[in-house]
């Protein structure tokens, strides 16, 4: 078995720098390295991860190693592998499969090397580690005792597998924690999303009419940044309750077919298949700039676009504009994949310092309780959330206050 696969181990000190720059920028998870490297409690236990394979993810798979874990690690995406980045880890002599712009088959291959580790747990973003060890590869789930899940969609197949009986082990819904989407997914999203439009596209988005579909923790970080930018932004919805939510926000809410020919951005966040349709790109005004910032590249109909379009032309550097039959001219970022991490630099260090320490406490969890915790989807304790929470303000140095014991017994007694 390879210990790697990777482009090229010659890229590994400028992944090096990528990896201390976030390193000087996570506190937590550096407050965790120092906690955790002299008592080891990984120590002899196999991690398997596949999460967005870029500086922040590789130097929380750096803290679990100095806490004694044997990692084997792959990317999430086919196009958010910095390979650089790779290179470094693979440089520690930590098992690393991935490269950028890999083919499906490749990814897939990756997936499963990373597995042929037999892990005793998983890290997961997406699920697809998680479904290859139900579907194809069975036999490498033999040495899990559970996991954890980083996204929304990854916990959607997960609930899914666990209403259908077929979950083999527990995992740790770290997506649903506070310190995860409250922050991740909200603040997180927000700005790299539009970080990445930004740089790829180099137009200015005030002025400009911002289509939100659906209005989960992510949309509202992107609305609301596109808002704070200067845009006039519209929201699609399918649930009437976030629907009111978006409207009390100042946001226009209307169908997808409405939107369509008012919007010069689009920007997809539902985790969903065919929330832009073909019918909607014909819609559209000419120029119209559509990307994705949900997990899979499954959002916008880009197999129908291809059938459809006359002229397909790379526009700039990581996006392609397509001729529709009506004449007009369409462009797609990063091929309608997760547009903040596969066209640019993901989520910012302090923000996936929260989430990477929520990652790493419940695998801890997971360690310290396996055997009793049953074959399903699990929450992140109260405890670890809200130690996480502590810890960032402790970075920031700001305290807040304490409930007196008085005021305890008032808050937990029904009389008044």
């Amino acid at each position: 078995m390879k210990t790697n696969e990777i482009r090229d181990i010659a890229l590994a000190p400028s992944g090096r720098r990528k990896i201390e720059w976030v390193k000087n920028n996570m506190p937590l998870l550096r407050g965790l390295e120092a906690e955790y490297s002299a008592a080891r409690p990984f120590a002899g236990v196999k991690i398997s991860l596949s999460v967005h394979l870029e500086a922040k993810t590789a130097y929380l798979c750096e803290v679990l190693t100095a806490a004694g874990a044997d990692m084997s690690v792959t990317g999430s995406n086919v196009l958010s592998t910095q390979d650089d980045v790779a290179a470094a880890l693979a440089a520690t002599g930590m098992k690393v499969y991935a490269y950028h712009n890999a083919t499906l088959e490749e990814y897939d291959r990756h997936i499963e090397m990373t597995l042929a580790h037999k892990p005793n747990i998983i890290i997961d973003d997406g699920g697809d580690l998680v479904g290859m060890l139900h579907g194809k590869r069975p036999d490498l789930a033999e040495e899990a005792w559970g996991g954890c899940e980083e996204t929304t969609t990854g916990i959607i197949r997960l609930k899914a597998m666990e209403r259908e009986g077929v979950l083999k082990f527990p995992m740790v819904a770290v997506n649903d924690a506070d310190c995860k989407h409250l922050f991740d997914n909200r603040y997180g999203t927000g700005q790299s999303v539009w970080d990445s439009i930004m740089h790829n596209t180099n137009l200015i988005v005030a002025s400009k009419t911002v289509v939100v579909a659906g209005y989960g923790w992510c949309s509202r970080g992107i609305a609301m940044r596109a808002a704070a930018l200067g845009a006039s932004v519209v929201v699609t919805e399918i649930d009437p309750v976030k629907a009111i939510e978006a409207r009390m926000d100042g946001f226009s809410v209307m169908p997808m077919a409405e939107a369509a020919p008012l919007g010069d951005i689009f920007v997809t966040a539902t985790g969903c298949i065919d929330t832009v349709t073909t019918e909607h790109m014909l819609a559209m005004k000419d120029g119209a700039i559509l990307c994705n910032a949900g997990h899979f590249n499954v959002e916008i109909d880009m197999a129908g676009l291809e059938k459809i379009t006359g002229e397909k032309t790379e526009s700039r550097q990581n996006i392609m504009g397509y001729r529709l039959p009506n004449g007009r001219r369409i462009h797609v970022i990063a091929e309608g994949r997760l547009v903040n991490i596969a066209a640019s630099n993901g989520h910012p260090a302090e923000i996936m310092d929260m989430s990477f320490a929520v990652q790493f406490l419940s695998a801890l969890y997971i360690l310290q309780n396996h055997g009793k915790l049953g074959k399903g989807v699990i929450d992140v304790s109260a405890e670890i959330d809200g130690l996480v929470a502590r810890r960032k303000l402790a970075a920031w140095g700001v305290q807040i206050d304490a409930l007196t014991q008085k005021q305890e017994l008032y808050l937990n007694s029904w009389a008044v």
